[in-house]
């Protein structure tokens, strides 16, 4: 997983499989973009105007719980 923060684009992106061909793109809500494979797994999902709508953008946790 790659997470990239354009701060001039103020573009959030989460790239969940990488080297992927993306086949289909869904803005399921204005600005938040969904993409997807040829198998419709979600490949990345992109957030416009991130700044907006996430609180401190440059600070991120990242966790793992194991059950």
């Amino acid at each position: 997983m790659k997470i990239t923060y354009n701060s001039i684009k103020d573009i959030l992106n989460i790239i969940f499989k990488e080297n992927t061909v993306v086949i289909e793109s869904n803005e399921e809500k204005p600005g938040v973009i969904f993409d997807y494979d040829d198998n419709d797994d979600l490949v990345s999902l992109e957030i416009l105007d991130a700044s907006k709508r996430i609180d401190d953008i440059r600070k991120s946790n990242f966790e793992i719980i194991d059950e």
